[in-house]
């Protein structure tokens, strides 16, 4: 079988080294869907895989990237055939599946999802995991019955992929967004993106009070520790928080009190295992709540030849917004 280019992480005495490569189709896994890839985006998870900087990868050699857009080459899954636009988030793609960073991918089809109509494939993956993972977000606070006269609502890494699409998504729902960032230069971009306020993240990345002043009535958190902790002790009574990253720490030193004493709810998110179900639901949503304007503005487009010099830069904190990697 021909070979095509691909970003591949081996390891070796030293550690792990990621390269641009020509890899032979023969050694894609199995799956019964092959997806000729056109796109794909670069998350934290695809920082940590290029760099080695944390033990994501569970087999090498792994290509990385959790998530493509692409079209249907070959399939045996009846819900898919040759020529139908699809797109894939997570599923352990980059992590225990070779994934996204290379211009074939062999998956299953039941972790493929038709790629919304009103979506291009560089759309779809300038929203990204990162993007669908902040509209779970703000499906899951909907579930709770948040609404936009419950009060505002802070999201935390707010320049980061996440927040700037949830603060984006929240405001265009008519919310009041708190964003909160470490990087002040970035006010101008998260008002553009529709933020009504900016705080500096040192006002929560520090240990805090069991129980603070209620400032807001839920949010969405990609840090963990000591900030979600924080944000947990400010929620108003009856407020709830989704939960999906740990930029921070994985750690969580907080205690009851917000819980029981304020009622206030954790919600965690998880988006590489969320069901089709809910997966449909949130592409659709995506597709017709994102403002386009704004998810241009958030974007920047960088190559397969310069994703493993941006993996790097994604974990200095130098990235702000989505970036998409053109494949093919």
């Amino acid at each position: 079988m021909a070979g095509f280019r691909a970003v591949v992480v081996t390891k070796g005495e030293t550690g792990t080294k990621a390269e641009l490569t020509t890899f032979d189709e023969a050694d894609l896994m199995d799956g019964d869907v092959t997806v000729r890839v056109s796109h794909s985006t670069l998350n934290y998870k695809d920082g940590l895989a290029l760099t080695g900087k944390a033990p994501v990868v569970r087999r090498f050699p792994m290509i990385p990237g959790i998530d493509f857009a692409g079209i249907v080459e070959t399939s045996a899954h009846p819900d898919f055939k040759p020529g139908d636009a699809v797109l894939l988030n997570g599923w352990g793609t980059g992590e225990t599946h070779l994934g996204a960073y290379a211009e074939k991918s062999r998956v299953k089809g039941d972790w493929l999802v038709p790629l919304p109509k009103d979506l291009s494939a560089a759309e779809a993956m300038a929203i990204g995991t990162a993007g669908y993972t902040a509209m779970l977000c703000v499906m899951a606070l909907e579930r709770h019955g948040l609404t936009p006269d419950r009060g505002p609502v802070i999201v935390t890494g707010a320049a980061g992929g996440v927040g700037s699409v949830a603060t984006a998504l929240l405001a265009k729902l008519g919310f009041h967004v708190i964003a909160s960032t470490g990087r002040p230069q970035e006010a101008d971009y998260l008002k553009g993106l529709g933020a009504a306020e900016i705080i500096d993240r040192a006002e929560l990345s520090s240990p805090g009070k069991p129980l603070a002043k209620e400032r807001w009535a839920g949010g969405i958190d990609s840090v963990g520790s000591h900030t979600l902790a924080n944000v947990l002790a400010m929620t108003r009574y009856g407020g709830a928080v989704a939960a999906c990253g740990l930029a921070q720490g994985m750690d969580l030193p907080t205690s009851v009190a917000p819980f029981i004493l304020r009622g206030v709810s954790l919600l965690g998110v998880d988006s590489v295992m969320a069901p089709k179900a809910l997966r449909l639901e949130a592409w659709s949503r995506l597709a017709r709540d994102l403002d386009r304007a704004k998810l241009a503005a958030l974007t920047s487009t960088v190559p397969l030849e310069q994703v493993i010099e941006a993996g790097s830069s994604i974990l200095d904190g130098r990235i702000r917004g989505r970036v998409v990697v053109t494949i093919a």
